[in-house]
């Protein structure tokens, strides 16, 4: 079982900044890979980012292209996202989640094992 943690989200005006974090624990070791999702009241969780845990590439929706930046530590278990330029339609509850089993494909929601409980982005114009 692996367990992850969100932090970092928060209320922030259009073209700021945000950092989220996630501290994964537990198996670690299987994740093979990491992503941030993200989703609205209404709409299907879609995702933002993803990466291999083990490094190699990544992914990134066309919304968020050139604005925000996945990337992990290993060492410390941790995954980020960088977020910049954000806009108000970045406004979202944040989840990272991890998937231990390979896959080669650009993961959805559902290909995914782990979740955590999401951290709450707001943008106001």
């Amino acid at each position: 079982q692996v367990q992850l943690v969100e932090s970092g989200g928060g209320l922030v005006q259009a073209g700021g900044s945000l950092r989220l974090s996630c501290a994964a624990s537990g198996r670690t070791v299987g994740l093979y890979t990491m992503g941030w999702f993200r989703q609205v009241p209404g709409k299907e969780r879609e995702l933002v980012a993803s990466i291999r845990y083990s490094g190699g590439p990544t992914y990134y929706a066309d919304s968020v292209k050139g604005r925000f930046t996945i990337s992990k530590d290993n060492a410390n278990n941790a995954l980020y996202l960088q977020m910049n330029s954000l806009k108000p339609e970045d406004t979202a509850v944040y989840y990272c989640a991890g998937r231990s089993l390979i896959m080669f494909n650009t993961p959805r929601a559902a290909d995914m094992h782990y979740w955590g409980k999401g951290t709450e982005v707001t943008v106001s114009s």
